[in-house]
């Protein structure tokens, strides 16, 4: 990844839209939200305001990875996700190319996680003063070269999949913070929020959303 941002010139690509919610399927490699200065602007919510200037932010998704998000078209509709959001209540399913076999075929990696001061963004493991991160695999398949595999996070922690996939020997291919060598080299990097379930901010009925995975 360069320090250049370049993001995406696609259309929006929306999965789903109510009079409460939107979904959409962000492109690798677009901000969720303004960066700082005008040369970082551009992102899926600016996008989406043009087409829905009501829409408010619920969540965000790193600008390199791709996949469902969720918009908020009223303020009633902000709250309702937003507590889902903080109370763990929604449930998201990620899609990843890991490097190496991932082996058994399910597990769990809960280590704590915090930033990593002085290399930002990238955060690190710290049992000591870390924020509890947990998540859930699934390998779909394997071979000694990689491990396609499904991310559960019951967590919400900043590049969670990602520190937890390389504290566990097996970082997502074309990382650019943590992964190196033949693993960095893709064109993007292998990590898609597939599903997103939450419950219908008008009558709180359950629902799932899907975007389908890019490769």
């Amino acid at each position: 990844m360069s320090d250049i941002y370049e993001p995406p010139d696609t259309p929006l690509e929306i999965v789903h839209d109510d009079h409460e919610i939107l979904l959409v399927d962000k492109p690798a490699g677009l901000l969720s939200v303004p960066g700082k200065g005008p040369e970082l602007a551009d992102c899926l919510l600016s996008r989406v305001q043009e087409v829905f200037p009501q829409a408010l932010l619920v969540h965000r998704l790193d600008r390199d990875t791709s996949g469902i998000m969720v918009f908020a078209l009223t303020p009633h509709a902000q709250r309702h996700l937003g507590l889902q959001f903080e109370k763990r209540q929604t449930r998201k399913t990620y899609v990843a190319r890991v490097s190496g076999r991932l082996a058994p075929k399910t597990g769990t990696v809960d280590l704590p996680l915090i930033v990593d001061w002085p290399n930002r963004p990238r955060q690190k493991v710290d049992h000591e003063t870390g924020k509890p991160a947990v998540t859930d695999w699934r390998v779909v398949r394997a071979n000694d070269v990689e491990s396609r595999v499904r991310l559960m996070p019951r967590t919400g922690r900043s590049h969670q999949l990602r520190v937890h996939m390389l504290a566990i020997g097996h970082p997502i291919l074309g990382d650019p913070f943590y992964a190196s060598g033949t693993a960095r080299d893709h064109p993007r990097l292998m990590l898609h929020s597939e599903t997103l379930q939450l419950r219908h901010p008008d009558g709180g009925k359950g629902v799932r959303f899907t975007a389908k995975c890019p490769f």
